[in-house]
């Protein structure tokens, strides 16, 4: 495929000549590339703000292709193997494929480059670096994570003098927004990988990795009623409003905060005028769980729901959209060879359990070694004041590299 788009970062960095020997032995291997990141720090900051600069919002196809354009380029540059796949309704999505001498299975780099800001945010919110953070719509969340793949990859290279094993990376750009046309493709290629390593956002300002993350599930409830003149005939009229508001509270008990499970009524619609009794309204829901057990009892409550008012019918549509990432024997156990890693220099790694999804649920979810929050640390991710920590940037991206040997 030819390529005359801009890569995310300069040709002339991209193309400089291998070292005719890596680092001393004798020397950590995660100080090893620690030393020669630092020394390309400043390309790494470069290109963020290159991707940073690209708006890239979920449903705005054309901005999307245009970043995955240039990201393709910086890739290719240090030898990798691209391919697109193609999406009817988002940007194509991005796959990457790091040959090597070794006989070991792949490791999968995985992420997304879709955003959740609209076109034209750069217009009020800046991408500027201050106070020792980098900002803008989209750095945290996963612009600069993108930048630690980029550079993971080059620093193995140069350090090592070739990479230890196949990598392959796998950018989506749709998990902003539910990830419907990348799973299946996400869990095709993560199936022939060794482990995952999710380069979303650590939790925190102490940069947790996150070795447990909740299902996601969006449910729907619509009630059909019966209209009426609010007026003239309100006694024969069967609100789908008011009975969707009984619904609702009712819902609201299915909350077990003590067993991580929470149902949120994110959006409500009905009615037509105030002198209608509605005969239509309906709720969205965002339903958490810690586990995939209570999956099947929490949809066998939405499917029970009865009328108050049994004039009015209910429908019920959705379901678990991302399994919960569980923290299994697997996860932790790259989770404890992160952490050993980070000892070499006297870093001490913590982990979290979240509650929000991303693809590394599906990943986790078919058996596979999955870590999550390997990216950048900062904070205001979906916020006006998003911005990660500059002096997180090379030891984050040294121990991705690290864990792409260790794995």
């Amino acid at each position: 495929m030819k390529r005359t788009a801009k890569p995310a970062v300069s040709s002339t960095e991209a193309r400089r000549k291998r070292p005719n020997s890596v680092l001393e032995n004798a020397e950590g291997k995660l100080t090893q590339l620690i030393r020669y990141l630092e020394g390309r720090q400043s390309a790494i900051i470069e290109s963020v703000r290159h991707m940073v600069e690209l708006e890239s919002p979920s449903h705005h196809k054309k901005s999307v292709d245009l970043l995955g354009e240039r990201l393709a380029s910086a890739f290719s540059g240090r030898g990798g193997r691209v391919q697109f796949h193609p999406a009817a309704r988002f940007g194509a999505h991005l796959q990457v494929y790091f040959a090597a001498e070794s006989r070991q299975r792949a490791v999968l780099l995985l992420g997304h480059f879709d955003t959740v800001w609209e076109v034209g945010t750069l217009r009020t919110m800046p991408f500027r670096e201050a106070d020792g953070r980098l900002w803008g719509p989209g750095v945290l969340d996963m612009k600069s994570g993108i930048a630690q793949m980029i550079f993971a990859i080059e620093a193995l290279q140069r350090v090592r003098g070739k990479l230890p094993r196949p990598v392959t990376v796998m950018l989506v750009t749709d998990e902003e927004v539910g990830s419907e046309s990348s799973r299946p493709l996400t869990e095709s290629i993560a199936k022939k990988c060794a482990a995952v390593l999710v380069v979303e956002p650590a939790f925190g300002l102490n940069g947790a990795l996150k070795t447990a993350r909740k299902g996601v599930g969006d449910y729907t409830l619509k009630v059909n009623g019966r209209a009426a003149h609010a007026g003239l005939d309100f006694e024969n009229g069967a609100s789908a409003i008011l009975e969707l508001s009984k619904q609702v509270t009712e819902i609201s008990k299915f909350t077990d905060l003590k067993k991580g499970i929470t149902v949120n009524p994110g959006v409500i619609r009905g009615g037509t005028r105030t002198n209608v009794v509605a005969d239509e309204a309906e709720a969205e829901f965002d339903l958490r769980i810690t586990s995939t057990s209570q999956a099947k009892a929490v949809d066998k409550k939405f499917h029970s729901l009865k009328p108050f008012d049994r004039r009015c019918k209910l429908e019920v549509s959705g379901g678990i959209n991302r399994p919960p990432l569980e923290r299994s024997d697997k996860v932790v156990g790259l989770f404890r060879k992160a952490q050993t890693i980070a000892c070499e220099i006297g870093w001490h790694l913590d982990e979290a359990a979240v509650g929000g999804g991303s693809d590394g649920n599906f990943t986790a979810g078919l058996g596979i070694p999955t870590l999550d929050g390997l990216g950048a640390v900062g904070e205001g991710a979906h916020a006006r004041n998003e911005s990660v920590l500059i002096s997180e940037l090379v030891r984050r991206t040294a121990l991705l590299a690290r864990l792409v040997e260790e794995v």
